[in-house]
């Protein structure tokens, strides 16, 4: 590609005039990944408090959509990847200084975790379910025997996907916007979010919405926290990291950061839940849907708004 050098005012910096040409793939998995690590976060740690039957939906029915996030995600990650019969190179070696091998290796760990927790919960979706053999049944004796380890190890993993779907970019450290550690927390926060959001959909318990509510509220709260500390660390950096957060304070990706990340994906929604928990009847779609598509929007933003900048060598 072609890069071309913008001069304003005394502020140089590179921008790539093909940028708007960007792949979907990444920012979708991104998505989904920590969407599915959000939900397997709540399923993991109500059913090790014991509150397995009072949130019914976070601990055994939300579950079930997890695999078919994670194989969709995977698939679209596969999609992107310019050597796709080469994948299988990443589980031959384990760098611990790559965000790549990691994250290989947690989906290798989260991945049939999740098929194993959708399988040992198959009859709360499907009440008649019956397992054809007599080994599929003693296995799944054995693994609901184990479903408090299982938590342990999913909750754990849960969250170290979530984190790694931030330090993927901000390993780039030739992109200033994703230069900062920053972006693990909030990207792990915003899963959190939607996993939450989930859970509220498929929720029928008046009781278990809005206890996913306030949840969704306080870690929305924390996500706020953690973007204004994003800035001012960026404002506060050197000239190129200014110019990167400039983005979203005046320039191009200010309108669609600030209107369908912050207004429309946190703030919106947490008035309107604290209008349900006020009594106030909210379809819990609207904030759910809200919700998701800020954190969807998030990540396509990031995505797209930090390749934009780069370091003058």
């Amino acid at each position: 590609m072609r890069e071309e050098i913008i001069v304003s005012g005394r502020n140089n910096y590179l921008i790539d005039p093909h940028l708007h040409i960007w792949h979907w793939q990444i920012p979708l998995y991104l998505f989904l990944g920590g969407m599915a690590a959000g939900i397997l976060f709540f399923a993991a740690y109500f059913t090790l408090r014991g509150k397995e039957d009072k949130y019914h939906a976070a601990t055994k029915i939300a579950p079930h959509i997890v695999p078919i996030l994670l194989v969709i995600g995977l698939f679209a990650l596969l999609l992107d990847l310019k050597h796709k019969l080469y994948f299988w190179r990443l589980y031959t070696t384990i760098r611990l200084e790559s965000p790549m091998s990691w994250g290989a290796w947690v989906l290798m760990l989260v991945t049939p975790l999740s098929f194993i927790w959708s399988a040992i919960h198959i009859k709360e979706i499907f009440p008649k379910w019956d397992w054809k053999f007599d080994i599929l049944k003693d296995i799944e004796a054995f693994l609901t025997k184990q479903k408090k380890a299982i938590a342990w190890v999913m909750g754990i993993s849960s969250i170290i996907l979530g984190v790694y779907t931030g330090i993927l970019f901000s390993a780039f450290n030739a992109r200033p916007l994703w230069n900062t550690s920053i972006l693990g927390p909030l990207f792990l926060a915003s899963g959190l979010s939607a996993g939450a959001a989930v859970i509220m959909l498929f929720s029928k318990k008046h009781k278990e919405r809005n206890m996913f509510a306030k949840i969704d509220i306080g870690i929305i709260v924390v996500e706020l926290f953690l973007i204004i500390h994003m800035f001012m660390g960026f404002l506060a950096s050197t000239q190129v990291q200014i110019n990167a957060a400039e983005l979203f304070l005046g320039g191009p990706w200010t309108a669609p950061f600030w209107i369908f990340v912050v207004i429309l994906g946190m703030i919106v929604p947490v008035i309107l839940e604290v209008l349900e928990l006020k009594k106030f009847k909210i379809p819990v779609v609207i904030p759910a849907g809200l919700v998701l598509f800020g954190s969807l929007m998030l990540r396509f933003l990031i995505a797209s708004a930090g390749q934009e900048r780069r370091w003058l060598y």
